[in-house]
């Protein structure tokens, strides 16, 4: 099946992610998706050293979702196929003084891939129409211009080699709620429970509103939004690893052209072994 087309953001279509169910498992049982999601993760992994090899594009990924969709299991599972040179992972949490007083755009453009690199995003940017929207830190004059300077901002990352996918992991509040009992339930996941965990909850309706809004507005052919059902965490890592692969198969990587001349470097290579081995008699040197 293909997940790219179903799970695409038509920008000229409205959204309405109460039609898209978050137990959609797209008619493929939890055996089989394993060994999918193991293939893509191979292409993933060999596509990744090419990226890195090649060293004149990258990617960038960014994981948005309501608390306790996956973003943490989607980077742990999917993105373990990935040598973690040249990969790299950044969290976006509540602006430093620092960065509040600079545009909204200036921390995140300082943690875009560089070339031959790739990058995800756990939140990202979207906070900034997103939290900022329901909890009214902004006037709607604000937040409502900067879907505009998104979309240029990830205009100009493609126009320098950077991939961008977006994936939005939807799940349902009584999904929600029963994976906060499991951390609940489980002492060595305490760590990850916060009051905001629940008062959030509240607002769930507004944030569900903010997101259909934002991710019309912001779904483009050089950076596209995903609505991957996740309600199912087998089935959300095998639709997002499958973009990914596909994804990383249209970019064309291959390994660049030899700088050096091969001939001489062997040359070079058996001159130093016969130094090594006492200049041919046998011997090593000390």
């Amino acid at each position: 099946m293909d997940y790219r087309a179903r799970f695409l953001v038509d920008p000229l279509k409205k959204l309405t992610l109460a039609d898209i169910d978050p137990n959609d498992t797209g008619d493929i049982d939890k055996e089989e998706a394993a060994e999918l999601t193991a293939k893509y993760l191979q292409r993933m992994e060999e596509n990744q050293f090419l990226l890195y090899a090649d060293g004149r594009q990258s990617l960038l990924v960014v994981l948005q979702a309501l608390d306790a969709a996956g973003k943490d299991g989607v980077i742990r599972h999917v993105f373990s196929a990935m040598n973690p040179q040249g990969t790299r992972v950044h969290g976006f949490k509540q602006p430093t003084p620092c960065e509040a007083s600079h545009d909204f755009l200036w921390r995140v453009h300082k943690q875009a891939p560089s070339a031959g690199d790739v990058v995800i995003f756990n939140r990202s940017h979207y906070e900034d129409v997103l939290v900022v929207r329901v909890h009214d830190l902004v006037p709607r004059e604000i937040w409502s211009q900067r879907y505009e300077k998104i979309n240029a901002f990830e205009r100009l990352l493609a126009e320098n080699g950077t991939r961008v996918l977006k994936f939005f992991l939807h799940i349902s509040p009584e999904e929600q709620l029963e994976r906060f009992k499991k951390r609940l339930d489980d002492p060595k996941r305490h760590w990850k429970i916060s009051e905001t965990d629940y008062s959030e909850r509240k607002f769930w309706p507004q944030y569900i509103e903010a997101y259909e809004e934002a991710l019309v507005k912001t779904s483009t052919l050089t950076a596209p939004w995903y609505v991957i059902p996740a309600n199912h965490k087998w089935f959300r890592n095998l639709a997002v690893s499958q973009i990914i692969a596909e994804t990383l198969d249209e970019m064309g990587l291959k390994l660049p052209p030899t700088r050096v001349n091969i001939d001489e470097i062997k040359v070079h290579y058996h001159a130093a072994v016969k130094a090594a081995n006492g200049n041919g008699n046998g011997k090593k040197t000390t």
